[in-house]
């Protein structure tokens, strides 16, 4: 069998963003080319019982049903000349696409009226036009900037309403709120919306507001409390909310809440599972996904991360949970007609379609055949008990072609967030390293999602429980598993990931070799610098740098560099707007300058995402990178 390489990213097949009518359900199916260094992607219709393509692409995504099942709407760039996607109707029986509409910055999300006449649109509008055309940004507010979308300043998302027939559109909210999400009322003639309303002063809340079409009124009915994701309207006036009360700021746990405008009273459906409501798994080669609440039959579905897997749950208005898709895997995204649609993937099975009737669960695609014929490494779980009596998840894959008796060498890998994890979903990076004849260790230390509010919440106390866990889980491997060579154990990590490995270069020195990749090394030029430092920061590190100038610096990477021994290589992206350039020049500079071994690779055009979604030619430079790089260090 043959061994998975750099050049396979090209193989895979990355399914995701569905929707459903009745037996019919449309997705989208995105290739990866090497040789165009672009993404493509058409639409998919199953019709209970066969697997068709139904678009042309050569970008076509984010499918809708009319509510009479006759059309599909979808996103696309048709054209050379797109900038940004473009609206189009397709009738179901097929036949050609036509283009309703287009908006200069692009299409965020939309939804059909109850009648299908109406689709509602939410799109980047710029609240303050500018006077003349020229390079010059003048900046009053922040964010200022965003990653993946770049300037955001003077801009806020708003409803249109598109006209399903004609094309035509007009403008429905306008001013300083910034839309995430709606929702139809059933009659049509509200339109319930989640949006920020201060982004600026207060970028962890959002509200839920209704908006009357006749009028163009908008009442806001919660009370600038809570960060409400998704939600669902009920015929009874009240409402299904998916939020986080911030009660322990950014790791509070999201959960289900029955919401009653009339009290402002929120109940919380999922009291009985400290569980998020949402998927937090980390994969490097998954499709777009849609994770929707769904009301049927007096239960809400949703999807959450319970510990290393991501699952389907159910919650009813009592408060009562069942798992309605479970097992060692990852359930990216779903949807009900007259069955369950869900797209899932294990730890070496990429993304494919599958559905739930009868109790009965099947497979019905299979655009990643051709990983059958690769010999791939099955993670193995073990667990550890750390200094403090709390249990870590962690795993270990063997190299391919493992030999009993033979000692190989070890990479620790470190997720991001902090508050994701790892888990039984595909990562292409482990399978290269594996195949390289690495062992890949990695766990969930505290800070991780899926274990509960207590296990996530370190803030105030990075490089402290969580570093402790990390290294005690490297101990018990090379305890356990006697073919890893304990001196011979690279590590890297993007992210916080990145922020950890730079911690732990400046913390000890038992790692031969380093890949630290999107990373923090100071947290006051993180606070000053990015999307989200200016609240991220404060939440997770305490106060600010005015205030806590010690604390800052005390958790920044950068204090420690004189005592890096670690041959350190660092990974950035140009725009990358998370954890901005600065992070990666600065840490860079100061190794250099203390003479330690440094390298740094810097990928033009390329952001936070570069791992998941850069151009192809720059995701395979960067495999490559950190695999010579590890080589070099690691097998002399």
């Amino acid at each position: 069998m043959k061994r998975i390489d750099i050049k396979d990213l090209g193989k895979f097949k990355l399914v995701g963003g569905l929707d459903v009518y009745r037996r019919k359900v449309a997705f989208t199916v995105s290739e990866i080319s090497v040789e165009k260094d672009d993404y493509f992607s058409k639409i998919y219709i199953y019709d209970g019982r066969n697997v068709k393509q139904f678009t042309s692409g050569p970008k076509d995504s984010n499918p809708r049903f009319s509510p009479d099942g006759k059309f599909i709407a979808f996103t696309s760039k048709r054209h050379k000349e797109s900038k940004e996607a473009e609206l189009y109707l397709i009738p179901t029986a097929g036949g050609e696409a036509k283009l309703l509409t287009k908006f200069k910055f692009g299409i965020n999300d939309y939804e059909f009226s109850p009648d299908g006449k109406t689709l509602a649109v939410i799109t980047p509008l710029e609240i303050e036009r500018k006077k003349k055309k020229d390079d010059v940004h003048i900046i009053k507010e922040i964010p200022f900037w965003f990653n993946g979308v770049g300037w955001v300043y003077g801009k806020r998302n708003h409803i249109y309403l598109v006209d399903v027939e004609s094309g035509k559109k007009r403008k429905l909210t306008r001013g300083n709120l910034n839309i995430q999400t709606l929702k139809w009322s059933k009659d049509g003639s509200k339109i319930y919306f989640v949006a920020q309303e201060d982004r600026e002063k207060k970028p962890m809340i959002s509200d839920l507001f209704v908006v009357d079409l006749k009028s163009k009124k908008v009442e806001k009915l919660t009370e600038s409390k809570w960060r409400i994701g998704d939600f669902v309207p009920l015929e009874d006036g009240t409402f299904i909310l998916r939020m986080s009360t911030l009660e322990r700021g950014i790791p509070t746990n999201t959960h289900i809440y029955h919401f009653n405008p009339e009290t402002k009273e929120a109940k919380k459906l999922t009291a009985k599972l400290d569980r998020s409501a949402y998927n937090s798994l980390n994969c490097d080669v998954r499709g777009p996904s849609r994770n929707p609440l769904v009301y049927k039959d007096g239960w809400v579905y949703y999807i959450a991360t319970d510990g290393p897997r991501a699952n389907l749950f159910r919650v009813n208005l009592d408060g009562e949970i069942e798992r309605v898709i479970g097992g060692d895997r990852n359930v990216e995204s779903f949807g009900i007609g007259d069955y369950i649609a869900f797209i899932a993937q294990d730890a070496t099975t990429p993304t494919e379609l599958y559905i739930l009737k009868d109790g009965k669960e099947r497979k019905v695609t299979d655009f990643n055949a051709w990983i059958r014929e690769y010999k791939l490494s099955k993670p193995e779980h073990f667990k550890v008990k750390a200094s403090d009596g709390v249990e870590i998840d962690a795993w270990i894959m063997k190299p391919v072609d493992f030999e009993e008796g033979k000692k190989y060498p070890a990479v620790l890998e470190i997720h991001g967030g902090p508050k994701t994890a790892y888990g039984y979903s595909f990562m292409h990076e482990f399978h290269v390293l594996t195949a390289r004849g690495f062992v890949v260790i990695f766990s969930n230390p505290r800070g991780s999602d899926g274990y509960g509010e207590e296990f996530a919440d370190i803030r105030e106390h990075y490089g402290e429980r969580d570093y402790q866990d990390i290294m005690e889980v490297v101990d018990e491997a090379i305890k356990r598993f006697d073919f890893i060579d304990g001196e011979r154990i690279g590590v890297t990590g993007g992210s916080y990931g990145g922020f950890m490995t730079n911690w732990i270069v400046g913390h000890t020195k038992r790692f031969r070799a380093a890949v630290t990749q999107r990373s923090i090394s100071n947290w006051v030029s993180f606070f000053g610098t990015t999307d989200i430092g200016y609240y991220f920061a404060p939440d997770q590190i305490g106060g600010d740098p005015w205030s806590n100038t010690e604390g800052y610096w005390e958790k920044s990477p950068l204090k420690y560099a004189p005592n890096v021994e670690t041959p350190l290589l660092i990974i950035h992206s140009m725009e990358d707007y998370r954890c901005w350039l600065p992070e990666a020049l600065q840490f860079f500079t100061a190794l250099k300058y203390l003479g330690k071994t440094v390298e740094l690779a810097i990928f033009p055009g390329e952001n936070h995402d570069l791992s998941r979604k850069g151009k192809p030619k720059h995701r395979m430079k960067r495999l490559e990178l950190i695999v010579e790089w590890m080589e070099r260090w690691l097998k002399k």
